[in-house]
């Protein structure tokens, strides 16, 4: 019970560090930039890059959002730029921080330009290409992930089944380790080793049906799929190739 509450920090852990701007439509800026003196005519910059981007930028104050982000909070991205100046050169720091108050990106630009508009200005737009266009997925928050976990944990502590879909009964091997299988939602979920206190794989869907992003266990990244109903993960190796690891339901 106590490696699956360890499993279970590690997964919210991982999911929220998997998170990217670009999953995100909406994007909050404060009316003031709090460590720059003047605004220097960044914020005016960062809303012209981040609508760009196909974002949609809105206020701090949750009185002016949208209904749509108004219901769901953490659809919302928290956007700031930070005064990073070093001794001869203007610097930036573009963060971006999700409901939790998670920095999910943070992006440095610096310019040679001393004089600090232009300087400041200069080193925004160095993050521009950094900055992916927006591809937003519906985000529940922590909750979802919480609820999900809390009925695996119950499932596991009681060892009983019952007619709700039960994610703690869907198990895969490949002959060598078992693994549990844990839906986090309808576009993630991860392999658990029942012997680790971290997951073994965590997938989260692509645009292709079947075909999910895989962050392994070591911190690889790699893809996996549903192939015969089976779980299949390309493994990397150490001469550049992939092996295919075939995990079958049991």
């Amino acid at each position: 019970m106590k490696k699956l509450s360890l499993v279970v920090l590690t997964v919210c852990s991982m999911l929220a560090f998997g998170q990217k701007v670009s999953d995100y439509k909406y994007i909050s800026l404060p009316a003031k930039f709090e460590t720059f003196k003047e605004d220097f005519g960044l914020s005016e910059l960062f809303t012209k890059i981040l609508r760009s981007k196909n974002y949609t930028v809105i206020p701090a104050d949750k009185l002016q959002w949208p209904a749509e982000a108004k219901d769901n909070p953490c659809n919302v991205l928290m956007g700031d730029v930070k005064d990073d100046s070093g001794f001869l050169r203007n610097k930036v720091l573009v963060q971006f921080k999700d409901c939790n108050d998670k920095v999910v990106s943070s992006i440095k630009g610096a310019s040679s330009i001393k004089d600090f508009k232009e300087g400041f200005q200069d080193a925004l737009k160095q993050t521009f290409v950094s900055i992916s266009p927006a591809n937003p997925i519906n985000h529940a928050g922590g909750n979802k992930i919480q609820e999900t976990v809390a009925a695996t944990q119950v499932t596991t502590a009681t060892n009983t089944t019952s007619s709700a879909p039960d994610n703690s009964a869907l198990k895969f091997s490949n002959g060598k380790m078992d693994l549990q299988k844990i839906q986090i939602d309808n576009g993630q979920f991860i392999l658990v080793n029942s012997n680790s206190s971290s997951p073994f794989a965590t997938f989260k869907a692509t645009t292709k049906s079947d075909v999910f992003r895989v962050k392994m266990q070591n911190g690889e990244s790699t893809l996996g799929y549903f192939e015969n109903g089976n779980i299949v993960i390309e493994i990397p190796q150490s001469n550049g190739e992939y092996a295919k690891e075939v995990f079958s339901k049991k």
